[in-house]
C-alpha cells in the first residue's frame, strides 16, 4: 500500500551564489520559505518539479522537499531543511573571501 502524499517545496540552489532557493506560486524563486508555494497534490508536485529542473541557468540540484502547512507559510518536516533553511554553517567566512 502506498504512502500518503506528503506536502512539498520545490527547492535548490541559485546557480551563480549558491544560496538555497525555494518556487514560489508564481513562477519565482524566493530565499523566503514562506513565500514558497507548498504542494499538496502529487501530480502537480511533479510537473512544478520537472518545470523547474529545466531552469537549469538559474538553479542547481532541485528537488520536493517535505514539508507541513505551518501559520506562516511552509515549515520544514525533517532536520536537513531546517538546517537549509537557516543558510550555510560557514556563511560568513564563505561569503566574505570572495
Amino acid at each position: 500500500m502506498p504512502r500518503p502524499f506528503t506536502p512539498k517545496v520545490v527547492t535548490g540552489n541559485a546557480l551563480l551564489e549558491g544560496d538555497v532557493v525555494y518556487l514560489a506560486a508564481d513562477g519565482s524563486w524566493t530565499r523566503d520559505l514562506a513565500r514558497a508555494e507548498l504542494l499538496t497534490d502529487e501530480a502537480d508536485a511533479q510537473v512544478r518539479l520537472i518545470e523547474a529542473q529545466a531552469r537549469a541557468g538559474e538553479v542547481v540540484g532541485v528537488y520536493l522537499a517535505d514539508m507541513a502547512e505551518g501559520p506562516d507559510g511552509p515549515e520544514p518536516t525533517h532536520f536537513r531543511e531546517a538546517f537549509r533553511r537557516a543558510g550555510p554553517s560557514g556563511y560568513v567566512f564563505a561569503k566574505s573571501t570572495s
